[in-house]
C-alpha cells in the first residue's frame, strides 16, 4: 500500500495511498516554491502504509533541481536507492503560476483589476514575449446531478478530476451524495489552444481504486466564455452517455498570434496515461496482428521464391528480364520513380488485396470480453503478490506483441 513523501527545504508534502499494488499510479500534482537560499534538492521517500503499526520504509531518491532546464516539463525516472523499483515524475520549473485551485469567492478572473492585467498579458502587444505562454483557462466546477450510484447503499462519494495536457487537478470528495456541489475554481495555463479539457467524475473507494462515474471532453476552441452549461456525462471512450450531468463555467483568454505560432509546433506529449490492464481481447488482437504480418511477409517471400524456381515460366522470364534491365540501367535518381511505381502497384491491386485482408480479418475475429474482475480483499497477501507478478508478465507480453505488430504493419504499408 505505497505512498510518497516529498521534501524541498522546509516544505513537506505527502501523496495519497494506493492500496494493494506494486506499480502504483498516484497522478497527483504538488506545487513547491524553490528558493536559492534553501537549496534545490528534492528528497523523495516511498513508504508502505500499515494500519495499526508503523509504516514500512521502501526506498528513497533525490533530485537536484538546479540541473533541470527551466520552463520545460521533464519526464524523469528516478531509481530507488538500495531498493527495487523507481519513481516516475513530471517536473516543471517555471517562474509563473501554472495551475491553481480556489473557491468561487476568490476567482482570478472575478477581480476586475486582475482580469485587466491578464488581458494585458495576452494582448496583441505581448505577442512575441514568452511564446510558450499562450493563454489561461478558468474552469468553475459547480455541481453534478443524477450521478450513478456506485455503493451498495445507493449513494456515491464523488470527486472530480480535471486534466489539460500534463496538468491534473481534482476537487474534494462529497460523501454519500448523488447531487454533489463542489463550487471550486481551477486555473490552467494554456500551452496549446487546440488542447482538450477532460473532466472526469469518480467515486472514492478507500479500499481500492476509484470507480468511474462519467467523463466529458471539451476542446478549448469550443468554449463560450462566461456561459454556465450542463454537460452530459459519457463513458470512458466518449462513445455513449452514462448517468448524470455536470455543470461547468469555463472561460478562456489567449493570444491569437501565439496560438497560431504554436499550431505548427508538435503537440506536447501526454505522460498521464491509463494504467495498463491485462485484456484477453487485446492480447488476442495483438497476436492476430503479428500473425497477419508474418503471413503477408511469408506470401511475399513465397512469390519471390517461385520466380527463382520457375514454377511459372512466363513469370520467371519476365522477372529475369526486369532484373537485367534494372541492374544494367539503374541510377540513383531512379529510386523515387521506383517508389511511385510501387504506389501505383498497390493502388491497382488494392481491391483484390482488400478482399484478402477482409477474409483474414474474419478468420481472426475475436468476440469482446468483459474486463477482468478486481481481486477480492480477503485473499492472502502472498497469493496477491504472485497474481500481480503474473499480471505484469501478461502486460509485458501484450505490449511486446503490440510493438511487433505495429512495426510489421508499418513495413507492410
Amino acid at each position: 500500500d505505497p505512498y510518497v513523501k516529498f521534501r524541498l527545504g522546509p516544505q513537506k508534502y505527502k501523496s495519497k495511498t494506493v492500496p494493494k499494488t506494486l506499480s502504483p499510479q498516484w497522478r497527483e500534482q504538488f506545487d513547491l516554491h524553490l528558493y536559492e537560499e534553501t537549496g534545490g534538492v528534492l528528497e523523495i521517500t516511498v513508504w508502505d502504509k500499515d494500519t495499526g503499526r508503523r509504516d514500512d520504509f521502501i526506498g528513497r531518491c533525490q533530485l537536484d533541481l538546479s540541473t533541470l532546464v527551466k520552463e520545460k516539463t521533464h519526464h524523469l525516472e528516478l531509481p530507488l536507492e538500495d531498493a527495487r523499483g523507481f519513481v516516475v515524475l513530471l517536473v516543471t520549473l517555471t517562474a509563473s503560476a501554472a495551475v491553481s485551485i480556489s473557491d468561487l469567492s476568490v476567482t482570478p478572473l472575478g477581480d476586475p483589476l486582475e482580469r485587466q492585467q491578464i488581458n494585458k498579458r495576452y494582448g496583441v502587444s505581448k505577442s512575441f514575449f514568452n511564446l510558450k505562454d499562450v493563454g489561461i483557462v478558468q474552469v468553475k466546477v459547480l455541481r453534478a446531478e443524477g450521478l450513478m450510484a456506485a455503493d451498495v447503499t445507493g449513494k456515491s462519494d464523488p470527486f472530480c478530476v480535471l486534466e489539460l495536457n500534463n496538468d491534473r487537478l481534482q476537487t474534494h470528495t462529497v460523501y454519500k451524495n448523488l447531487n454533489p456541489e463542489w463550487n471550486k475554481v481551477f486555473t490552467f495555463n494554456v500551452k496549446d489552444i487546440h488542447s482538450v479539457l477532460e473532466v472526469t467524475v469518480f467515486d472514492e473507494d478507500r479500499d481500492r481504486s476509484a470507480d468511474f462515474l462519467g467523463k466529458v471532453a471539451i476542446p478549448l476552441l469550443n468554449v463560450h466564455n462566461g456561459e454556465q452549461r450542463a454537460y452530459l456525462l459519457k463513458n470512458k471512450d466518449l462513445t455513449g452517455p452514462t448517468k448524470g450531468h455536470i455543470y461547468l463555467d469555463i472561460e478562456v483568454i489567449y493570444n491569437t498570434v501565439k496560438a497560431a505560432l504554436k499550431t505548427i509546433v508538435p503537440a506536447e506529449r501526454k505522460y498521464l496515461e491509463e494504467e495498463p490492464k491485462v485484456s484477453k481481447q487485446l492480447l488476442q488482437q495483438n497476436f492476430n496482428r503479428v500473425k497477419r504480418c508474418i503471413m503477408v511477409l511469408y506470401s511475399y517471400v513465397t512469390y519471390i521464391n517461385s520466380c527463382f524456381e520457375w514454377e511459372s515460366a512466363q513469370r520467371s522470364i519476365i522477372s529475369f528480364i526486369l532484373f537485367v534491365l534494372v541492374v544494367w540501367n539503374f541510377e540513383l535518381y531512379m529510386l523515387p520513380l521506383a517508389l511511385v511505381l510501387l504506389l501505383v502497384w498497390n493502388y491497382v491491386f488494392s481491391s483484390s488485396r482488400g478482399m484478402t485482408d477482409m477474409s483474414m480479418e474474419a478468420m481472426f475475429e475475436w468476440e469482446d470480453e468483459e474486463e477482468d474482475k478486481e481481486d477480492k480483499d480477503s485473499e492472502p497477501k502472498g497469493f496477491m503478490d504472485k497474481l500481480y507478478a503474473i499480471q505484469d508478465v501478461f502486460i509485458s507480453v501484450q505490449s511486446a506483441l503490440d510493438e511487433v505488430a505495429s512495426f510489421g504493419e508499418r513495413m507492410k504499408k
